[in-house]
């Protein structure tokens, strides 16, 4: 099994995404005044709540992704009925998100955002193969996805 394949198109992803972590991480570093929401226990009640939800639907994709994928299997149980792209999804709602809030930073909601933008520009490659080698599968897989756009 090739990494490429197992990768997807997280490697592109991170890759355009990084910039703006860094440039985002290093201004909050240096002016953190600038990044604070304030919200004290709520902010920690609600970075708590979107972590508890968004790793568990990531490790849970991961481990899917590394059990289905070198088999050939289209995965379409767990994370993956409620979302088309679970590990991207999870992580630009969820846990990037859930981390900001923790360290009461609005920048967490912004790099998630990105993260999901970038995320659009390439998954639909990734569709465009799941049709190619799962022609009848796919398509009724994609029509039961709860969040057919996440």
């Amino acid at each position: 099994m090739k990494l490429k394949v197992l990768v997807g198109a997280g490697n592109r992803i991170m890759g355009l995404t990084l910039p703006f972590v860094v440039m985002g991480l290093t201004a909050n570093i240096l002016r953190p005044a600038w990044f604070a929401m304030g919200l004290g226990t709520p902010g920690l009640i609600a970075g708590i709540v979107f972590l508890a939800l968004g790793l568990p639907l990531w490790l849970i994709s991961v481990g899917q992704i590394l059990k289905y994928v070198p088999r050939g299997k289209l995965i379409t149980t767990g994370p993956f009925a409620l979302m088309a792209h679970p590990l991207y999804s999870s992580v630009g709602l969820l846990v990037i998100p859930g981390l900001g809030f923790l360290l009461d930073s609005w920048l967490g909601a912004a790099l998630g955002a990105v993260l999901c933008v970038i995320s659009r520009f390439f998954t639909g490659r990734e569709e465009e193969i799941l049709m190619r080698i799962f022609p009848e599968e796919y398509p009724r897989y994609r029509s039961r996805v709860v969040f057919p756009w996440l």
